[in-house]
């Protein structure tokens, strides 16, 4: 009812959409509840009606938007490419081509982190490439499982959600962009995720931790006594992961089956969005779509060339995988049309008025990037889903950060890092579970010995986020980064064990 002051009421379809999608474990259920009860308060109860006005007033308005309908087709050539990158082999023939350096254990670790990140791609499919390829080299040189399991997580969905035109990338900006387009916030929502990536701290301290730890060679807690039981030929090993890597690998893959399709998409990308500015400029939103969806498109058929050439699949096959990629898609595109949907109802119940209204008299707006973060954490980590957490917490945030003058970019890198932070803790995360089945460890020996590597950085990226919203500066991240550093060096020699990393092949 128009003009009606729904008050706390306005946030129910919030709280049952959190509810329930930590008590299913399923974020479309929770999301379908919210706004199905949404659309029962603003209109009555009559379930049969409720609906029918759900698809016509939410779900196929949302679908129709400009804006919005440009995410949802390039979900679908997005999930085409990558299928085809992962079926195709090519990601294998890479990381084998990484193995012929590695001599000794530090090396391992940091082609290990290499190659992770340069299938940047695919996050689910990057543990189940990296671990088995590298898996017989750690096991050689006393590496142990779930050290080669944390590295293949921590390259995984850490390094995705940094990467602006793939799919974790434009999956967030259509989060964004529904929720600017109801503030009216005149921002891209390219350039808003592109300005978030330095306050994604959780992720870039992820990856940085990498490296860092294999330097010092210093272990602390459950991992440093499985490194300890590796060194004395006592590693734990389970043969779960045995052969995942099977449906990625072809003794006709070439290492060509990634760079050159990339290669494409970045000069097909160029071509188009040059003759706008970019990228020091930013190309209108749905030019810039519309230009990345010929992209993926062109790298897709380039791929699919080379797959006919090498004859590492027909033309049939090759056909069938991309589009079997786009129909993986359905969930992540429902989960889209259902946020915005949520968003929408809320705006109509008056819930972000009520939000902020609660938060202005009750929050410091520098602190809300660092209540996001928790807040997000612990979702993520009770869902298991990260990009569930983001179609819940996004568009609260972004209007709670519009209507108290919190750091919006702030903000946005906090909800995406939190949501992060808790997936990659969570035992019932999709790359946890992988991430140990392509190790070769058990899930819970993966969980326990990465949580205290977790948790250190979980607890810089507060005070980092506390001082992101004092000072909303993009740099921010390099202090912290150095005090991850001086922290992980002080943490080991004080209750760390020291792995030596001489140790060779």
């Amino acid at each position: 009812m128009e003009g009606t002051d729904y008050g706390f009421i306005s946030i129910i379809p919030i709280i049952l959409t959190l509810g329930i999608a930590v008590w299913a474990q399923n974020v479309i259920i929770g999301l379908f509840t919210g706004v199905f009860v949404g659309v029962i308060i603003l209109n009555g109860f009559n379930p049969v009606k409720t609906l029918s006005l759900m698809v016509s007033d939410y779900f196929v308005p949302q679908m129709l938007s400009p804006a919005q309908s440009g995410i949802l087709v390039l979900m679908c050539f997005i999930g085409g490419l990558v299928a085809l990158m992962e079926k195709s082999g090519g990601a294998v023939a890479f990381a084998t081509k990484m193995t012929r350096i590695i001599t000794n254990r530090f090396k391992a670790q940091i082609a290990t982190w290499l190659t992770g990140i340069g299938i940047f791609f695919s996050d689910l499919g990057t543990p189940l490439i990296v671990g088995p390829i590298y898996r017989p080299i750690t096991d050689k040189l006393k590496i142990s499982r779930v050290k080669l399991a944390w590295i293949v997580d921590t390259t995984a969905s850490p390094v995705a959600v940094l990467v602006p035109i793939i799919g974790w990338g434009v999956y967030a900006q259509g989060l964004i962009e529904g929720e600017y387009l109801l503030i009216g916030r005149s921002e891209s929502s390219f350039d808003a995720f592109v300005a978030a990536v330095p306050f994604q701290f959780y992720s870039l301290f992820a990856i940085i931790m990498v490296p860092l730890v294999a330097w010092f060679g210093y272990e602390f807690g459950p991992m440093a006594r499985a490194e300890l039981a590796a060194q004395a030929g006592k590693d734990e090993k389970d043969d779960i992961g045995k052969g995942v890597s099977d449906n990625f690998n072809d003794p006709n893959a070439r290492a060509i089956f990634v760079w050159l399709p990339l290669l494409v998409m970045l000069g097909t990308l160029l071509y188009l969005l040059i003759p706008y500015g970019f990228p020091l400029k930013s190309a209108p939103s749905l030019v810039f779509r519309g230009a990345l969806s010929s992209a993926y498109f062109y790298s897709a058929m380039t791929l699919i060339a080379l797959l006919m050439i090498y004859g590492a699949k027909s033309f049939k096959d090759s056909i069938t995988i991309y589009l079997g990629g786009i129909s993986r898609m359905t969930s992540v595109l429902i989960i889209l049309v259902l946020a915005w949907s949520l968003s929408a109802v809320g705006r109509e119940l008056g819930a972000s008025e009520y939000i902020n209204s609660m938060a202005s008299e009750n929050l410091a707006p520098f602190l809300l990037p660092a209540m996001t973060f928790l807040i997000g954490a612990v979702m993520s980590f009770a869902t298991g889903s990260s990009w569930g957490t983001y179609a819940i917490m996004m568009p609260l945030i972004i209007s709670a950060a519009d209507s108290i003058g919190a750091p919006m970019h702030v903000a946005i890198g906090a909800v995406l890092s939190g949501g992060m932070f808790g997936d990659h803790c969570s035992p019932i995360s999709d790359t946890t579970i992988l991430s140990a089945s392509g190790a070769g460890c058990s899930q819970f020996d993966h969980v326990k010995t990465q949580l205290p590597y977790e948790l250190f950085n979980g607890t810089i990226c507060v005070i980092c986020y506390i001082t992101a919203g004092l000072t909303e500066n993009s740099l921010v991240f390099l202090p912290g980064m150095v005090l991850i550093g001086i922290g992980l060096y002080m943490l080991s020699r004080i209750a760390g064990v020291k792995i030596k990393n001489t140790t060779s092949a």
